[in-house]
């Protein structure tokens, strides 16, 4: 995870000279300057020392550190100050007898003390009135020093936490404004600036203040204090992602990636205004030459529904979309507990009742202490919630990672770690006490699910205390069933992956993600926390008392803050493929894996379709014939001719037979004089059956070449038409789609009945339909845009979906009936999530996509301008552009093992392509 490798990164610094970090100063507070200076004090009360280090200014207190590591570092809270002067212009203590040009004298009541011999330890409390003198290398800046010391010690000394923290900013203003951005720092003389403000680079519990400036190659931060060095530089070309974030509820926030996959960020910064914040994004995203297309939500659930990514890999991407972040501990990564034995010698994956409900939160596991909350829910006063405490916070973070981040402890509580009893001794205990608990609902963190596990060990050798019992805290205490801490990781890999989590994921992601995260459905899933933590909950700008708004403003930084919502219908299932199971491998590589046995047919022709979609991009014309006097409308092709003769109907009202053997125009048929829309073939290959502008369906019989019947069904225009087990069901611009029951005749040549089983309505023409493979479900696009989904076996409408901003072209279902895809004249590609009715992914194109056909994951298009083109709809992106006709590509049509493809085009021409293997 990104924050264990950004600490691994400090801790080659931890034992080098310079001991001083942020975290050494209280939350929301800065580090403003630093001075070159000695620390001297008198040894036994006789001989003066000179201890040399760097004085360090801050917001609330003043920091010493020593360059020899074998001293402690000093930390003076200024509101513990009694007195800030220099002694040269004092004649009341002995002390100062003497005292030399440049020295400070600070008179105060407590002192803090850490890092002795480099050591991470609780602070060491230095209690009583105490006088510390340092004595500045550039003796003119005492004054000014002293200047800004006072104006702190004012602030810090005031009575109220608002009072104090608007004179704090303020100050940190007056100083950003008088400090510009050094230009001598660009990487190169000829670099224009496009931006330049004051923000704050974020780090989790601190940020640090300074000017960023961005030009046309470049993003740069000069801290205003020079820490951890002058300025931070981030190359535009390397930049892969940028994320707007919210930071303390307010939209304040940017993060930079310089990678694709990972949370690990190169930069996270916070404007001060949400306009800074909007131009920076703009101008970076204006110059990146690498930058990767923002990832929806709904993308990332077409790609894990179809087993392209990961269970864990897809929520690391639900976070980062939910502005979750490694450098806000606040709003760090969460990840649900997946294991619910803990006591077990085995670990069985297979028994369902090794696993948590994931259909509940954490607070309602547990039946009994669910009531009790529940009573005082309802006795409570609005607004209600059910939790008192949430599943993610820094506290809880920090207590999986005091191991790895102990600083990031003593920061949080004051310079202490926790009481040895309530720290994270063992995981069976931990997770016993998140069931029965009266305020511990926490879930866990990624790292539980990744392959490092020194945050389980105690190899820093730190002192964490005793237990009650008298048990040393050291390494975290593992279930019986892991034999060391890779062991726990990789079967907690392993659940998270299995199949059970895979099928019951989704119900988790409906409660911190999803359409149970707020509101009724909230209520109704025991699923209420308290009103700060939610998005929305509070407007901390409208809040004018600073006193009111800073208390609320750090319990939302302390308390832990509901994602983003990202869903507001239910999230879809996975789908769990037969035969196939999930990988024990590492989650980070995760792929399906071949289905086992032996291969059947169906493998086989499973196997043939596959690589053919596979070789997709390698289409080669193998013929093209000029047949029709108009646009073609339809292909049909006989199942069992092998292709040897090509049904194609026009808008020319022709409909024509062709022989692809001889190459030769066989039959033309005409049926009225209006437009044929589309046609196919009754099983058995003995009829034709065309749908006409002139509101009729026209049958018409190969053997004895001639119309055998005519179904006037419809008021306007038929625009298609589908068949299936002696049904028929025709589109119409007359708003309806109809399903027909045909009644063959008893004897051949007589005509058929044709009984009206249903009319699906629509407001508006309806323009193509198209059956999934089950022939369950129908899907209908119409003039305006709009897609249906019907459930034919009920003739119920599941689904009504404003897709498409212009006519809906081509709607079809994935093989699995799990996703619907459609193009209109929009210019987009829509997958739409059959069970749900969610549009979870759109890609747009240069130009509108007439007809299709797809696997899945990879489509077929025929565009506008005659091009095919070969999408990775998972991907999101072109993958193959493959000329082809001169004018629009208006219909396609493809072999059951999608190996052979036709298409007709409006240049009046059909086209027969093959794969180039």
């Amino acid at each position: 995870m990104a924050f264990i490798r950004k600490r691994r990164q400090e801790q080659q610094q931890l034992y080098s000279k310079e001991r001083f970090s942020l975290l050494l100063l209280n939350l929301e507070e800065y580090y403003f300057e630093q001075h070159t200076a000695n620390y001297i004090f008198n040894k036994d009360g006789r001989e003066r020392r000179k201890i040399r280090g760097s004085l360090k200014i801050c917001s609330k207190s003043v920091i010493f550190e020593p360059d020899e590591i074998s001293h402690p570092i000093i930390k003076i809270p200024l509101r513990d100050c009694i007195k800030i002067e220099a002694p040269e212009d004092s004649d009341t203590n002995d002390f100062y007898a003497g005292a030399l040009p440049g020295q400070i004298s600070i008179l105060s009541n407590q002192a803090f003390l850490t890092k002795e011999q480099n050591v991470i330890a609780p602070f060491k409390m230095e209690r009583g009135k105490t006088e510390y003198l340092f004595q500045l290398d550039v003796a003119g800046k005492v004054d000014d020093v002293l200047h800004t010391l006072h104006q702190l010690y004012r602030a810090s000394h005031l009575d109220k936490l608002g009072d104090q923290a608007a004179m704090i900013t303020a100050i940190l203003q007056s100083r950003l404004a008088r400090t510009p951005f050094d230009k001598n720092r660009f990487q190169n003389v000829s670099e224009t600036l496009h931006m330049e403000c004051k923000a704050e680079m974020v780090t989790p519990l601190v940020t640090n203040p300074g000017l960023v400036c961005i030009t046309d190659a470049n993003l740069y931060f000069q801290p205003l204090n020079g820490y951890p060095k002058p300025v931070v530089q981030v190359m535009l070309h390397s930049v892969r992602r940028i994320y707007k974030r919210r930071h303390g509820l307010l939209p304040l926030g940017l993060e930079v990636f310089c990678t694709e996959n990972n949370l690990c960020s190169d930069i996270y910064l916070k404007f001060y205004n949400t306009q800074d914040r909007d131009n920076a994004y703009f101008f970076m995203a204006t110059y990146l030459e690498n930058h990767v297309t923002e990832h929806t939500a709904e993308s990332y659930m077409l790609q894990w529904q179809r087993g392209h990514i990961s269970n864990y890999q897809y929520l690391l991407h639900l976070n980062n979309l939910a502005d979750r972040s490694c450098n806000d501990l606040s709003q760090y990564p969460v990840f649900p507990w997946i294991i619910a034995d803990y006591s077990s010698s085995e670990l069985d994956l297979t028994k369902p009742e090794t696993f948590r409900d994931l259909s509940k939160p954490v607070g309602a596991l547990n039946k009994e202490r669910l009531e009790r909350l529940l009573i005082r829910y309802r006795e409570m006063p609005e607004p209600k919630f059910m939790y008192g405490s949430h599943y993610s916070s820094p506290g809880y973070v920090l207590f999986y990672l005091v191991r790895v981040a102990p600083e990031y402890m003593l920061c949080l509580q004051n310079g202490k770690f926790d009481h040895p009893d309530r720290m994270f001794n063992s995981i069976a205990e931990t997770w016993k006490n998140c069931l029965d608990g009266a305020t511990d609902f926490k879930e866990l963190i990624p790292e539980f699910y990744e392959n490092d596990s020194s945050f389980l060990l105690n190899s820093l050798k730190l002192d964490l205390g005793k237990t009650q019992g008298g048990k040393i805290v050291d390494n975290v205490e593992l279930p019986p069933w892991a034999s060391d801490a890779e062991d726990f990781l990789q079967k907690s890999q392993d659940a998270l992956e299995s199949q059970y989590v895979s099928e019951h994921l989704h119900e988790w992601i409906d409660l911190v993600f999803g359409y149970k995260q707020k509101g009724n459905e909230a209520i109704a899933a025991q699923n209420v926390f308290h009103p700060l933590t939610y998005e929305g909950g509070v407007d901390l700008n409208s809040i004018m008392d600073p006193n009111e708004r800073v208390a609320l403003l750090t319990q939302i930084l302390e308390f832990g803050q509901t994602p983003k919502q990202l869903f507001t219908i239910p999230h879809p299932r996975r789908i769990i493929p037969k035969f196939k199971s999930f990988p024990r491998a590492s989650s980070h590589d995760f792929s399906m894996p071949e289905s086992p046995g032996e291969e059947s047919f169906e493998d086989l022709t499973e196997e043939s379709i596959t690589l053919a979609w596979n070789h997709m991009t390698r289409l080669k014309i193998d013929g093209q014939h000029k047949i029709h006097r108009g646009a073609i409308t339809g292909i049909a092709v006989p199942y069992s001719s092998n292709q040897s003769s090509i049904f194609t109907t026009s808008q020319d009202s022709t409909l024509k037979m062709f022989s692809a053997e001889s190459k030769m125009l066989q039959r033309s048929i005409s049926f009225s004089n209006m437009a044929l829309s589309s046609c196919l073939i009754l099983p058995g290959d003995t009829t034709v059956v065309c749908s006409s502008w002139d509101n009729n369906i026209y049958f018409y019989s190969i053997a004895f070449a001639r119309r055998q019947d005519t179904l006037m069904g419809h008021d306007d225009a038929v625009s298609k038409i589908c068949w299936h087990n002696d049904r028929l069901y025709s589109a119409s611009w007359d708003s309806t789609v109809k399903v027909w029951q045909c009644i063959p005749a008893d004897l051949l040549g007589t005509k058929k009945r044709f009984e009206l089983l249903a009319e699906l309505e629509h407001d508006v023409s309806v323009n193509t339909i198209n059956l999934n493979a089950a022939y369950t479900l129908l899907a209908s696009g119409t003039k305006e845009g709009s897609i249906s989904i019907w459930d034919v076996t009920t003739a119920s409408i599941l689904h009504q979906l404003p897709c498409h901003s212009g006519t809906v072209s081509d709607a079809a279902f994935s093989p699995d009936s799990r996703h619907l895809l459609s193009t209109g004249e929009d210019g987009y590609f829509k997958v739409t999530d059959v069970q749900t009715g969610m549009i979870i992914s759109s890609m747009r194109s240069e130009e509108p996509q007439r007809c299709f056909k797809w696997d899945g994951n990879t489509v077929l298009s025929g565009s506008q301008s005659g091009e095919l083109l070969v999408w990775d709809i998972v991907g999101g992106k072109i993958i193959e552009r493959i000329a082809g006709h001169t004018g629009a590509v208006t219909c396609m049509w493809m072999n059951e093992r999608c190996s052979s493809i036709i298409t007709g085009g409006e240049d009046r021409q059909i086209m027969f392509w093959k794969q180039q293997y």
